[in-house]
């Protein structure tokens, strides 16, 4: 033994010398736990599976670049709802006075929760159930919610990728089938089909040839075969991708994210040479600033700062899990939290110039008609000459003169204007017309592209680009599921997945049906609000007040080379939880104030009616709920009464070079302390000094030791100190 250690120290010395466990474990060699007499769990050495942990926790795959990354996480946030929910929010919720809250609530709950998933994801490297597992295992149940709303979101979000894919393939003839109602034979007479007649040619496409909906969500109707064959496509696409994990997702990442932003482009150029693509961009971004009083505004800007990063998914946790120790990965949570925001925004000019041009197509269309009617009533003497104004030309009648000529009559006619069923054509009305989701993506956007020259080019581009939207969002939906299951139960990579494709195509046949488009409702509207609500509260608290925003801060700046802004302290510690527990109120007051329902399509009356949900659909609303909940509070119970084990009730532990690894499952938190120190509880208590090991100047206690910055993957040593709570 070297003349200078502690030990011969203590033979030549009459001064009393108390060790640290640090201290001993300082002076040794590296020891394999399992081989020597420090195994008092009397476990068995298993050499192959030894090796198969160490090759699981140092060969974890890793992304081929820090662009493949990126653009993965970019795909994944960047989805449908930036395309067709956010301008639809921006138009209600007060133009462009509604990018304030927006704005403000992505740098206070958006930004600094999206930077915590990448942290605690890349720090553990695991997936989510690992993460929370090591983090809180009492609040373990996190992980497997995630994954359960992951499985609901995706068996519905994969349909819509299905309804793209067919309309893409209807692209391709001129003219769009969409552009024109069909024409019925009716015995030897060629009429217009009346469904279509009193709707339009667009939202006749939509509901009768593409979902060929029913009446309500309680007329089955049976599958509809095409969208049956366009969803097995759609899973196909999504399995095909996610078969070797990253390194098949991630190439298909540098496509699925890049094109749209291309299409979106084209879009904009050719959307500004429009007529009327400007009074579109004006009309939207208009500010009306008495909404950001209305407390409603911040709760939908909150719900979509919430939703459009993929905030308790776990595909976030996932992807940033096969990143280096060493990434900045605080720098990605910002650029890819103001990249969503600058696509949304993108997207947002893109739809209204857009629009824009429909509105005065229609507008125009408007002015026809009621000029016809007009010249009806003139012809008739119904209406005076006179009361048309001498500029005013019927063969090339602008709005500005139909509106003049329209105020005229309704002046003085005044007691008989409502008999003449004249309409106002005003351009504002057009653009106040509120479109969001399905009825933007496939019915207002379809119809403006069939007045586009070649449109069904544009029409090819833009199905196209909302596939690999879905696409992207789709992948890290399900490595929210894969990546925990394969990290906690090492299942084949290759089978799960398949396997998991699979099984949800199947349970997504509920989705094509004919009443198929009303479940995707309920899904959307119910599955992931709540659920998603409470596991971000509960991964916030697990971080910030179980674990230790000091301790976790701490390791931060051992993993990034430098201390995080205290922004974050504050924002994890208070701000972050008591915002999301004012949007989690307010979702719930929200559900309670509004009666579940949705629209369905009556076919008899080619319009939309607003009906409540049955019984039955009731039932399976909550309990989509409550099953995404479940594991919350299940997962607690049975590891707070231990009925389920933690891990072994065993402290294993491996010492590798300058590294220490370790599991400590199911002790209380003395019992912990007295272990690590040779005292197990049914000992009789050692007759070592009771008094604090010295440690050195400045030096913490070895129960303080937990808090030292090099953590589990650190090149230091964590004590088994460290309370339960926070393994």
């Amino acid at each position: 033994m070297p003349k200078n250690s502690k030990v011969t120290q203590r033979e030549h010395s009459s001064e009393h010398v108390t060790e640290s466990v640090a201290d001993l474990l300082a002076h040794q060699e590296p020891v394999d736990y399992k081989r020597s007499v420090l195994n008092v769990a009397g476990e068995s050495w298993d050499k192959q599976k030894e090796g198969d942990e160490d090759l699981d926790a140092e060969n974890r795959p890793a992304w081929n670049s820090k662009l493949q990354y990126i653009l993965a996480q970019i795909g994944y946030s960047v989805g449908l709802g930036n395309v067709w929910r956010f301008p639809y929010l921006c138009q209600k919720n007060g133009g462009g006075a509604y990018l304030v809250p927006y704005l403000v609530l992505l740098v206070i709950i958006g930004l600094p929760l999206f930077f915590l998933e990448l942290a605690v994801g890349q720090r553990i490297r695991r997936g989510s159930i690992g993460v929370w597992n090591y983090i809180c295992p009492r609040l373990g149940g996190i992980g497997y919610a995630s994954c359960l709303v992951c499985f609901f979101v995706g068996l519905y979000y994969n349909v819509i990728i299905g309804w793209s894919i067919f309309y893409f393939f209807k692209s391709f003839q001129y003219p769009l089938p969409w552009s024109e109602c069909p024409i019925v034979k009716n015995g030897s007479v060629a009429v217009v089909e009346t469904e279509c007649e009193r709707s339009s040619a667009t939202t006749y496409f939509w509901y009768r040839e593409t979902l060929d909906i029913s009446n309500s969500i309680s007329e089955s109707g049976g599958l509809n075969w095409k969208m049956t064959l366009c969803l097995l496509v759609a899973w196909s696409l999504v399995g095909l991708a996610m078969i070797k994990g990253i390194q098949s997702s991630g190439k298909v990442m540098y496509f699925s994210s890049l094109f749209p932003y291309l299409v979106l482009i084209c879009f904009l150029v050719r959307g500004l040479l429009l007529r009327g693509a400007v009074d579109g961009i004006m009309h939207m971004f208009t500010p009306k600033l008495d909404k950001m009083l209305d407390p409603q505004v911040w709760r939908e800007a909150a719900t979509q700062v919430f939703f459009a990063l993929g905030l308790g998914f776990g595909g976030v946790i996932a992807f940033s899990s096969y990143n280096k120790q060493d990434n900045n990965c605080h720098f990605d949570a910002t650029l890819v939290s103001f990249i969503n925001f600058f696509t949304s925004v993108l997207a947002t000019l893109v739809v209204f110039a857009v629009l824009g041009f429909k509105a005065n197509i229609m507008n125009e269309k408007c002015v026809v008609e009621n000029a016809e009617k007009i010249l009806g009533y003139l012809n008739t003497n119904v209406l005076s000459h006179d009361l048309i104004p001498p500029h005013v030309n019927f063969s090339h009648l602008t709005a500005k003169d139909y509106n003049e000529m329209y105020r005229v009559i309704m002046t003085v006619k005044e007691g008989h204007f409502k008999e003449l069923g004249l309409d106002a054509c005003l351009l504002e009305d057009e653009l106040n017309k509120s479109v969001q989701g399905t009825g933007l993506a496939f019915i207002a956007f379809t119809e403006a592209m069939t007045h586009f020259p070649a449109s069904p080019f544009w029409s090819v581009m833009f199905f196209l680009m909302l596939i690999n939207l879905g696409l992207g969002s789709m992948i890290g939906t399900m490595s929210g599921i894969t990546t925990p299951i394969i990290d906690t139960f090492k299942v084949r990579k290759e089978v799960f997945t398949v396997g998991c494709c699979i099984f949800a195509f199947v349970v997504g046949l509920i989705f094509v049906q004919r009443s198929g488009n009303y479940f995707v409702t309920m899904f959307d509207d119910y599955s992931a609000t709540l659920p998603l609500t409470v596991v971000v509260i509960l991964e916030n608290i697990a971080v910030a007040w179980i674990y230790g925003t000091k301790k976790f801060m701490q390791e931060l700046t051992e993993m990034l080379g430098f201390r995080p802004y205290q922004f974050y302290y504050y924002t994890w510690k208070y701000v972050s939880p008591i915002c999301m527990a004012v949007l989690m109120t307010a979702s719930i007051i929200q559900l309670g104030v509004s009666p579940p329902g949705y629209s369905a399509w009556i076919r008899e009356e080619a319009a939309e009616k607003f009906l409540f949900y049955p019984t039955w659909a009731m039932a399976i609303l909550i309990s989509l709920i409550i099953l995404a909940s479940l594991p919350l509070p299940l997962v607690f119970i049975l590891r707070q009464f231990h009925l389920v084990s933690d891990g072994s009730n065993a402290l294993s532990v491996t010492y590798k070079k300058g590294r220490m690894m370790k599991d400590i499952s199911n002790l209380e938190d003395n019992d912990e302390t007295r272990f690590i120190l040779s005292k197990v509880p049914s000992e009789t208590p050692s007759p070592m000094p009771t008094h604090r090991s010295y440690l050195g100047p400045g030096s913490n206690s070895p129960l303080e030791m937990s808090s030292a910055p090099n953590g589990r993957y650190g090149s230091g040593y964590l004590l088994a100190s460290t309370p339960e709570s926070e393994l």
